[in-house]
């Protein structure tokens, strides 16, 4: 990222946290636009201003040098985030405030045809859910399940489910539990 993009994301972000807006980070961290070290640098410190914080394992590897979801959350939670949330593919995903923690396991899904746009639709489940006023557990499962409708077709929006194919009724509940 350029000098000016740099300035431009955190002056964004300044803005936002002066009108009380809550500022959700997911690093999609690409190398081959630069170097790891820079990379690191540069986004910590991003993450470091945001409330919600979505790395996938990799990117939370590079971000914090931890190496389990668990030391991952926790480092971006001491370097300000309120919430810290690992996508771990397959195996779902793990989040932590300060409050709380836990595991949600993934949405089953029979044959994958595509995993672009699997961490995007994650998000925008996730998102969903907090919009809603849902907890971060409910929110989590909301974005496995968001994710699981994106592996089944080619594209990374094409396979964007409805809310009445996501819409977690009673066997979200049962799923909590």
């Amino acid at each position: 990222m350029s000098p000016t993009c740099r300035d431009t994301v955190f002056t964004a972000i300044e803005m936002a946290k002066r009108n009380d807006v809550t500022v959700v980070f997911d690093p999609n961290i690409r190398l081959k636009l630069w170097a790891p070290e820079e990379a690191r640098e540069v986004l910590i410190s991003i993450a470091g201003k945001c409330d919600i914080v979505l790395p996938g394992m990799e990117e939370g590897r590079l971000l914090t040098g931890q190496t389990t979801p668990e030391k991952i959350a926790d480092t971006l939670l001491q370097n300000g985030s309120k919430v810290g949330v690992v996508k771990l593919g397959e195996k779902g995903a793990y989040y932590a405030t300060s409050s709380e923690n836990g595991y949600v396991e993934a949405s089953k899904v029979s044959h994958i045809v595509d995993p672009l746009g699997a961490g995007d639709a994650f998000v925008a489940g996730f998102l969903s859910g907090l919009l809603r006023e849902w907890s971060y557990k409910e929110s989590v499962l909301l974005g496995n399940r968001v994710a699981a409708f994106a592996l089944t077709v080619v594209g990374d929006v094409e396979g964007l489910p409805s809310w009445s194919q996501v819409n977690p009724t009673q066997d979200m509940k049962e799923v909590l539990r």
